[in-house]
Formats: C-alpha cells, structure tokens, sequence
C-alpha cells in the first residue's frame, strides 16, 4: 500500500517528528461493505488537525499511518458506489499497543439506499430501532407509534408483501421467561399494526427469546444491543 505524507508548513515543524518509532501513535483500520461486509477499496485521505501540517492519501481496503505529535487527524474515505465517510482520529483513544483502530463500513449514496427501501427486497431484515416497551413488559411506549405507522405505510403501499415481526431478549434471565416476553411484545406489535389498518393475515411473528444476541457481552450496552424487534420481509 503506498503511502505518501506532505508537511505543509515549515520545515521547522519536521523537528517534532524525531520521535522513534516504538513512540509513535498509529491509525489503523479496515474498509468494508455496510452491506455485504466485504473488503472494499477506497481512496482514504488524512490531515493533522487544526492546521493540516501533515497531509496522506492511501488507497486500498485498510490502512496504517502514524499520527505524529500525539495530533488529531481527519479522515476521509471514499470509493465509486458508495457514500463518503468522514471520521476524526484521536491519539487519546489508542489502546496499549498504540493503535487507534477505526474499522469502516461503507453505506450505500443517499439515492441507492432510498431506491433499495423503495424496492423492499425479499429476505431484507430492518431492525425497529425506535420500537421501545415498558421495562419487562409487552406494553409499547407511545414514542414508538411512528416508526410503527410507516411499517403499515409500507404495507399499505406494497400490497403483496408479507413480513416477519422477530422478538429477541437480552440473554439475562429464565430462558423460558425471555421466550414468552419475545413472543408477547411480536404479538403486541402485530396488533397495533392491525389496529391501524395493516392486513393482519401478511404479518406472521416469530419468537426467539436470548437464543441469538448479536453481543454475549455482560455489559448493559451489550443488553441493549439484544432487545430488540426486526421485521424481514418474507414476500413482496
């Protein structure tokens, strides 16, 4: 991977990077498709902040470039199809090898998304991000009402689609308990959609109580991240 670094200020500045290399601070990361996790290649370019002193550009689907002067740095990557991705990096947040790790994953260009929404493959799973019940309960909090109503939109606009509403629990607790509360808050969001006009025969339900976390980690985050409801779309 070629790798080229232009300070733009004085030469003076270059004093400052007599620092060795068992010193040094390194961004390091890897590229993918958001999509189909598949390695991507990009254009990556990188400045020191706030003044741009150091300046890189890379290319291909990681990187590796040290960050002189325990500075921050922007970073911004593109490739053709996708959507350009902008992050800062910040020494502060490297771990004990000195490595502050950012791997990307590359979204679709605003267009291609709204089209592929429009298009409600078979077999897409969108997770309710905004669905949210009483702590324990299968009672749905009011401030989830509008993400439920543009999932009768989409049923009322796609008339041959059928979907899946999918329970899942965190993984604390009586399993048998978790299933039945999975299988409670699916039946609970099937009826608030029929109640609002969806035909109730094109949304099945499936529970599956803690049997798949996306992260088995024991921290509240973690748990988070496994409550959850997502709807797949069976037929359209």
């Amino acid at each position: 991977m070629k790798k080229l670094i232009f300070p733009i200020l004085s030469f003076a500045s270059l004093a400052g990077y007599s620092q060795t290399i068992d010193t040094l601070t390194y961004a390091q990361g890897s590229i993918t498709s958001a999509t189909t996790k598949e390695a991507v290649v990009a254009k990556i370019s990188y400045k020191s902040l706030p003044y741009g002193s150091v300046v890189g550009f890379l290319s291909g689907s990681s990187f590796t470039f040290p960050l002189f002067d325990n500075e921050k740095y922007s970073l911004t990557v593109e490739a053709p199809g996708f959507a350009p991705a902008k992050f800062m990096i910040d020494p502060a947040e490297a771990n004990t090898d000195r490595k502050v790790i950012k791997n990307i994953e590359l979204g679709l260009p605003s267009s291609a998304s709204t089209e592929a929404e429009i298009t409600r493959t078979v077999g897409k799973l969108m997770r309710l991000d905004n669905l949210i019940f009483n702590v324990s309960t299968a009672k749905i909090e009011p401030s989830s009402y509008g993400e439920l109503n543009e999932v009768v939109k989409m049923l009322k606009e796609n008339p041959s689609m059928v979907i899946q509403l999918e329970g899942h629990t965190d993984i604390k607790g009586d399993p048998k308990l978790n299933m039945k509360l999975s299988e409670d808050r699916v039946a609970a969001v099937k009826n608030y959609l029929a109640s609002k006009g969806a035909d109730k025969s094109r949304i099945k339900t499936k529970a599956f109580g803690g049997t798949q976390p996306i992260s088995k980690e024991n921290t509240e985050e973690a748990r988070k991240l496994n409550r959850r409801v997502e709807l797949r779309v069976l037929q359209n």
